[in-house]
Formats: structure tokens, sequence, C-alpha cells
């Protein structure tokens, strides 16, 4: 009896210890900088919005906060490495959709699971994804586009930032949808495919809102036609994909910041807090519109039903188109 009320209290005193531990580390947390991977190149979508919230994290949480870029793969690299990373909270990872949900779908040895190989911090923002070409590309419809491609081929090419990224899937779903023969070049992230359709090497891509407006406004691409449900406010005239003549083509873009599995809640609970009320004051609201972002915000299981629904809408498309990494 004597032995089993020792045990008892033994037991005790050691979740007292842990849930005081947890406690310092709450408030003490961070005491040395902070890494954020990045499974993209710098200049991406993906990567402007990352070093955004990095930045306004060194400002809250009084260390510094360095965006580390590790791209490859379809963002399999960076967000493996993430993955793999001690999960103190002194490693983190900013992703999307493409590297988080899409990625692990299309290649079999990808080295994570959406679900189980990361804690969820927050979602941080959504932009629209828009078609559109090169201006030498002689159409200004989405109708257009698919019967100027199937008079050519073969001959359209379409970028995205690697295998089994968001623009990547968008594009196999229109060229499946439309019945046309395009063909998919990867490249290393958004920025490197980004910057070979402006000089015409390729002639159209699917990307988010946040780099495409300020190249449709200079008239350095032609936009066709967005993925989001209604128009957007950046760019009135431009009609959906639906209003294009392509009911339920939907698609929109997130992105948002997530820790190594097993990361103490203390530490996921504080950075939540800590971006949840950066995307609620106005000087982040003001640097995100002019990204074309909006803000998300939300719990950790927020961010955790948000992939588990992304899996349930994609996965079925890459089974019916038969996708598989190249």
């Amino acid at each position: 009896m004597i032995a089993g009320r020792v045990s008892l209290a033994a037991i005790l005193a050691i979740a007292l210890c842990l849930g005081s531990a947890h406690l310092v580390q709450a408030e003490t947390y961070p005491l040395r900088p902070i890494k954020i991977i990045v499974p993209t190149p710098a200049g991406g979508p993906v990567d402007v919005i990352a070093r955004l919230t990095g930045n306004y994290l060194t400002a809250a949480v009084g260390q510094p906060v360095v965006i580390d870029n590790r791209p490859g793969a379809g963002n399999t690299l960076g967000s493996k490495e993430a993955a793999q990373a001690e999960p103190d909270g002194y490693t983190l990872l900013y992703s999307s959709a493409s590297g988080l949900v899409l990625a692990p779908m299309l290649q079999k040895n990808a080295g994570y699971d959406p679900l189980s190989s990361y804690d969820p911090i927050a979602l941080v923002a959504q932009s629209s994804t828009i078609l559109v070409v090169h201006p030498s590309v002689p159409v200004t419809s989405v109708q257009e586009l698919v019967a100027y491609a199937k008079a050519n081929p073969g001959k359209v090419n379409f970028s995205s930032g690697g295998i089994g990224v968001l623009p990547h899937l968008i594009g196999e779903w229109f060229k499946s949808a439309a019945g046309i023969d395009i063909v998919h070049v990867p490249y290393r992230g958004g920025g490197p495919s980004i910057n070979d359709l402006v000089g015409g090497q390729v002639q159209m891509t699917f990307e988010g809102t946040s780099v495409l407006v300020p190249l449709i406004q200079a008239g350095k691409l032609r936009a066709l036609a967005t993925t989001s449900p209604k128009r957007i406010a950046e760019l009135p005239d431009l009609p959906t994909m639906a209003e294009s003549g392509f009911p339920g083509f939907v698609s929109t873009s997130w992105t948002g910041l997530l820790a190594p599995a097993h990361t103490p809640p203390a530490v996921i609970d504080k950075l939540n807090a800590t971006i949840n009320e950066g995307l609620r004051s106005a000087e982040f609201k003001s640097a995100l519109a002019k990204l074309n972002n909006e803000p998300l915000g939300g719990t950790p299981q927020d961010f955790t039903d948000l992939i588990k629904g992304d899996i349930a809408k994609w996965a079925p498309v890459v089974k019916g188109l038969g996708l598989t990494a190249e």
C-alpha cells in the first residue's frame, strides 16, 4: 500500500514538473534565433509571404527569424529536412498545399507525411491563382487558348515550380478538362518558373496573385482567368474559370507555418497566438494586401482540417489523371 502511494506521489510529482517545464518553456521561448525552412527558391509566392511572416515574428518574439530556402524535388527536399529537425521550436517550416499535400501524393519517397510529420501552427494567408500567358501567345481568353492549343498540339508549354506543386496539378487538371495537349515544364520553384514565362521560354502557367498581379499590370504577362470562386478585387475585369466555360474549376492557394511533429504544445500555442495577433493588426493586413493576399489565421486544428480537406479534394484528381513523379 505504501509502495502504491509512493508510486502515485512520484507520478504526480513528475506530472507537475513536466507541467511546470512546459509553462517555463512557453514563458522563455524563444531564447535563440528561429530558422524557418522554405522549400522553394527565393522570390516565389511562398517565399515572399514567408519573409513577411518572418519579419513580423522577429519583431514580435524578440529573436531573429531567419528564412532558409531549401528548394528542389517539388518542394520535398526542404519539407523532409524540416520534418527531420529537432522538435524544439527552433526549426519551422513555411509551406503551401504544393509542398505539404500534393508532392507526397505524386512522389513515392517524399520522406514525410502531411499529417503525421508536422504539428500545424497557423494558417497565414490565402491568394487566388491566375491563368496567365506570355504576350506573344495570340489569345485573349481561355476559350481562345483552348482553340490555339488544339490547333498546335504539343507546342504549348506550361511551367510550374516543380513536380507536384499546385500550379502543376492545376495545369494537368486544365489539360484534362479542356482536352488539349500541352506540355509541363517543371522548374526548381515558382520564381524561376515565372522568370522563364516572362522571358518567353514557356507560354503559360497557373500561379498565385502575390507575384503575378504586378507583372500583369506591367504588361509583362496576359491574364486570362482566375481559379477563385469569384472575381478578384485586384483585377475586377478578369473572369473566373467558371465564367470561361469550366464550371467547378476552383482552386485557391494558402500558406502557413508548421513545426516538426512532437514540438512542445506550449511552443505551438505561443507561436499560434503570436501569428493570430499579427494577422489582426492593420500593419500585417496592409502588407498582405499589397501582395494580393488575405489573412487567414485560426487554430492549429483549423490548419489540420484544411490539410485533410485538400487531401480529400486532390487525391481523386491525382489518381484520375494518372499523375506520377516524372
